[in-house]
Order: structure tokens, then sequence, then C-alpha cells
């Protein structure tokens, strides 16, 4: 099992909003020598929304070579056309990926039953292991832990990213699955919490901008080492917050242009990060240490 932090990694881009494969690269290996314990390539965080597939499948091939098996690589192939799901986590599937994050089908608002259906017809159609991921305040659909229950029962469906923040939940899906099934926080303000409850790690955004220090609270927590884990997870609280001052990736991709490993590139409709928002995310990064 996969567990500690996993970094949702950005998508470098260039100013024109190009792909940058030089930075991409240089990022991984960033992150595999700070101790990043898996990359997942190509989710929100990753720009998904904004790269058309023959881009999306590049990028899912590119961090699987640049990686060379040093980390796991999880490829994000969600969508809210199944069919266009299955086709991207069947390109992962192809480029080597060790597995995907398949974001619930946003805007469409499917049943929990469309849920359950969803994610058994890719699961049939590709044989990789795929993980869940639950985010209602993007996607306008909350998977419930009884359907990821249900879902636990096939196979190659081996854990969910639950980004709620709701600490229960982390409890309630604990209750419901096996031991093997993993549980991620995809919430990194609470991520620390979630994994001293029986979570298996953080899919995180914070990482992209302090890894090390992600790597480390993780760890901590895994360990059942509270008091270690709550005061590493202390200096990195202003990120968890400030991260968000606008939506996800726009202060990330601030970030670590800021600290000189991408250049300034993001695709529309996301702009760069207004000049009133700047200062606050530098003094959290600050607090961490980071710059």
């Amino acid at each position: 099992m996969i567990q500690g932090s996993l970094v949702a990694i950005v998508t470098p881009m260039k100013a024109d909003g190009g792909v940058d494969e030089v930075a991409f690269r240089s990022l991984i290996d960033w992150h595999i020598e700070q101790g990043t314990d898996a990359i997942v390539a190509v989710g929100t965080t990753g720009e998904s929304a904004t790269l058309d597939e023959a881009e999306h499948c590049a990028a899912i091939a590119l961090v699987v070579e640049q990686a060379a098996g040093r980390i796991p690589v999880i490829a994000g192939t969600g969508a809210n056309s199944t069919s266009e799901a299955i086709t991207l986590t069947r390109c992962a599937a192809e480029n080597g990926a060790d597995a995907c994050l398949l974001v619930t089908p946003y805007y469409n608002k499917p049943t929990q039953e469309g849920l359950y259906l969803h994610y058994k017809a890719i699961a049939e159609a590709v044989d990789i292991p795929q993980y869940l991921y639950n985010v209602p305040g993007r996607t306008a659909v909350d998977m419930l832990p009884e359907t990821v229950a249900r879902l636990a029962n096939i196979d190659n469906i081996v854990g969910v990213k639950e980004a709620t923040g709701d600490l229960d939940r982390i409890g309630r899906l604990r209750s419901l699955t096996s031991a093997d099934f993993a549980i991620y926080s995809g919430d990194d303000a609470t991520a620390c919490q979630a994994i001293l409850r029986g979570a298996n790690g953080d899919i995180s955004v914070t990482a992209n901008v302090a890894p090390a220090a992600m790597h480390a609270m993780c760890a901590a927590a895994l360990a059942g080492e509270r008091e270690r884990a709550e005061t590493l997870d202390a200096a990195l609280s202003g990120l968890h917050s400030k991260l968000f001052l606008e939506s996800n990736p726009i202060p990330v991709k601030w970030a670590v242009a800021e600290m000189g490993r991408i250049e300034r590139g993001i695709r529309l409709p996301l702009t760069w990060l207004s000049a009133d928002c700047q200062e606050p995310l530098r003094d959290a990064m600050r607090q961490a240490g980071v710059v």
C-alpha cells in the first residue's frame, strides 16, 4: 500500500500555456530528492480540466518515464463521461502508471447508483489499481461512505481520496472497508488528524511547496507520534490555508514559481494569483521555512 505524502503535482507551463517538459522533469526529481512518497499526476492541481486528451496522456507518460520506478505514479484519469474516463485510464495503464485516481463525475450530478455503475464500468474495462476521489466542493456530488464500501468489493478498486475535510468520514470509511483498502485525505488542513484517525496518507497540494516537511509530518502521524506530527503540521498551517486564497491551483503555481522551480504559466480560465494575495502567501511560505 502507498502511504505518506502523495504530491498532487502541478503541471509546469510556459508563459504561453504550453507544458514545460524540462521544468516538469526537474520538479519530479526534486520531489524524489525531498522524500515525497508518490506523485499524483494530472489531477485537479495538475490542471487536468485545461489539458486536452493528448496532452493529458503525454503528461502521464512523462511523469512515469522521469520517475523511472523510484516512487509510485498515480495518474489522474477521472472525467464526467464514463467513456472518457475509461479512455484516460487505459492510456495511463498503457504508459506504465502504477494506479489511477478518478474524481467523481462533475457537473452532471449522478445518483449514488450512477456513481457505483460509473466506477464499476471503469474497473471492469481497465485492469489497473484504481482510487476513488470524492471532492463535492468541486464536483457538486458527494459519494457516500456506503457507496465507497460497495465499490471496495471490486478487486482493482483499492482506495479512496476523501477531500471533504470531515474527519468523521475517515472513521466511517475505515469501519466499512478492510484494512488493506487505502484511505487518503484530500484536505491538507485536516490531513494530520485524518492520518492519526486511520488514514494512510495525504494527497497534498501543500507538498508542492514543502515536500520534505509534508513527508515528515505524514511519517510521524503514521507512526502514531501525535506530538511530533502536530508540531510539524503547525508550521505548515499557513500554507494549508493560504494555498486556497484563490481557486487551486492558482496559489500553488504562484508559490512554486516564487521558489524558482517553474515559470509563471497557467491556462485560462485560471489566472495568475492576484497581487493582494501574494504577500499573505509569501508569509506562509516563510513560516514553513521554504523561502
